[in-house]
């Protein structure tokens, strides 16, 4: 079988709106200081309900996949590629921010295209 782009996009699309399990660990807001020509990662903690839903460890209020929300970051971590983000995170943090395994897969993939975005001069959009 041959594989096409658009082939491997309509992958890539049905697996994005696959359900997830959240990392009790926190979540990542993924974005670029093109200025400073950083990939940043802003680190917020949460706690995970019974319903399997994230909250405000503060609040208790549930945290919204869509929209703004204002919250305090725990950490704003920093890199000019995706590898130096991982290592930083994976290896020099502790405890590490991130407690499960698809998690870090996840932000990963998500880094190395921030990087590629950032050296093309290309929009990115987390995914």
């Amino acid at each position: 079988m041959t594989q096409t782009a658009e082939s491997l996009a309509t992958l890539d699309e049905r697996l994005s709106r696959r359900d997830i399990k959240l990392d009790p660990g926190g979540y990542f807001i993924i974005y670029l200081d093109r200025e400073a020509e950083l990939i940043c990662a802003k680190h917020f903690t949460n706690v995970i309900d019974d319903r399997g839903l994230a909250v405000d460890p503060e609040t208790g209020k549930v945290i919204p996949a869509r929209g703004k929300v204002q919250r305090d970051l725990s950490t704003l971590f920093t890199g000019r590629t995706a590898k130096q983000l991982c290592v930083n995170i994976f290896e020099e943090t502790q405890p590490c921010p991130v407690t499960l395994l698809d998690h870090a897969a996840y932000l990963g993939r998500e880094f190395l295209r921030a990087e590629i975005a950032l050296i093309n001069g290309l929009e990115y959009v987390q995914d």
